[in-house]
């Protein structure tokens, strides 16, 4: 038997663990300012829910995990958080409006695997429900920016519209059965560059007058002003258009800085206006780190009663993961502050040990019976910041001797002394 994890899946040590919870607890963190609460669903649901027509559509399906429980039940893996979400509302129709909740849990899909995509990640997705303004669009565009300058990531925030795309494949005389694939062929653009979505679209049976008129008009150069006064010749009257000035308007007052980019696509075919995501502007992650979109019909089909308001944006904690990794080289093999080495004292150094603990370090005590050159070892190999020895001598003093690794510094010191200069890091 040969030993492996599956492709497209990781273990992840101590070191590796470290940074995801960090990234997890500062996203949680942002979220929290913005007045959204936890929330959580299981990670399997019904394949009838994930397989909907107002879920993912056609080319999540590809991806998705299938299995039967004992009961032959069709079941499946979610392949995002946004679905459960949305039938969790529908479950709960009488809930007060807006829900806004972050989830932060593994989703599964079964899709090519390379650097920042894997067959299971970590999903954190924030949703505003109930709420019909484009104000809980933006919104969710601050939080994105805030999110990334919280985790020390140079991001661009891109923003463009569903609507806006559905308009343009018309202007350019693309039939209105075929404008969903097509939009599934530009989101393939930083991917596999004009040529490539060019041939894709000649494939689908799109004619060449209009591809080239499509291509030109998502190419749109400038700033935002001057994209938006190119598409409003191009496609006049545009109500997607429309909303993405309005979207644009009310993030420039939160202090977002947004590029209105006309060749965002967003690939989930249940995006209705405002689609939104933030991409890298350095390092080896070239893919969105974060995106999103409003969904107004997903909700409201499930339910059976028209539209239900609703926008979220995802963060991709694997791809988070990646950019930071490739920015610290250092990296912490273990939460732990302290090392505690009794001397043949381990009853009284124990009880020490819980007392430093009551006082909030995070303290380990030699389980191996070292001695104290061995133990420094073991500290420095791990990164733990201090050592501290506990002997008949220091006990007779009130005392510990405490060893910085860092400096090379000891001293004898009280337990809360040593407290004191742990947290003082």
């Amino acid at each position: 038997m040969e030993l492996k994890a599956p492709k497209g899946t990781r273990d992840f040590p101590p070191e590796e663990k470290i940074v995801r919870d960090r990234i997890a607890d500062a996203l949680k963190e942002v979220f929290g300012l913005y007045g959204f609460s936890p929330f959580e669903t299981p990670v399997i649901e019904l394949y009838d829910v994930l397989a909907s027509k107002y879920a993912g559509g056609a080319e999540i399906l590809k991806e998705t995990f299938r299995l039967q429980d004992q009961g032959q039940r069709e079941l499946g893996l979610r392949y995002d958080l946004t679905v459960p979400l949305a039938r969790y509302v529908a479950m709960n129709p009488r809930m007060k409006m807006p829900f806004k909740r972050y989830h932060v849990g593994d989703v599964f899909r079964d899709g090519p695997v390379n650097l920042g995509r894997y067959r299971q990640f970590t999903q954190c997705d924030v949703d505003t429900i109930g709420a019909s303004s484009l104000k809980a669009d933006a919104e969710l565009l601050a939080l994105a920016q805030r999110a990334f300058r919280k985790l020390g990531l140079d991001g661009t925030v891109r923003v463009n519209n569903r609507k806006l795309l559905k308009e343009v494949t018309d202007a350019c005389g693309i039939p209105a059965e075929k404008s969903d694939d097509v939009i599934l062929s530009l989101d393939k653009l930083d991917k596999v560059g004009r040529e490539g979505v060019e041939k894709e679209l000649k494939g689908k049976s799109i004619g060449g007058d209009s591809i080239g008129k499509l291509l030109s008009i998502i190419g749109a150069k400038g700033n935002n002003a001057e994209k938006i006064t190119r598409l409003k010749k191009d496609v006049p009257g545009s109500v997607g258009l429309g909303e993405v000035e309005e979207v644009l308007g009310y993030a420039g007052g939160l202090g977002v800085d947004a590029v209105f980019d006309v060749s965002l696509a967003r690939g989930l075919s249940y995006y209705t206006g405002t689609i939104m995501e933030v991409v890298l502007k350095s390092g080896k992650v070239r893919s969105s780190v974060c995106g999103g979109g409003r969904y107004d019909r997903m909700i409201g089909d499930f339910i059976g009663r028209g539209n239900v308001p609703a926008v979220g944006i995802s963060f991709g904690l694997d791809r988070i993961y990646d950019a930071l990794v490739e920015k610290e080289e250092a990296r912490a093999k273990t939460v732990t502050q302290l090392l505690i080495v009794p001397l043949g004292e381990y009853g009284k150094a124990a009880r020490i040990t819980e007392e430093l603990r009551s006082d909030g370090v995070r303290v380990e005590i030699d389980l191996m019976e070292r001695g104290p050159s061995k133990s420094l070892q073991y500290a420095d190999s791990l990164g733990i910041p201090f050592v501290a020895f506990i002997g008949e001598d220091e006990l007779k003093q009130g005392r510990m001797k405490l060893k910085s690794m860092k400096t090379g510094k000891e001293t004898l010191c009280t337990v809360k002394e040593a407290t004191a200069v742990i947290l003082d890091g």
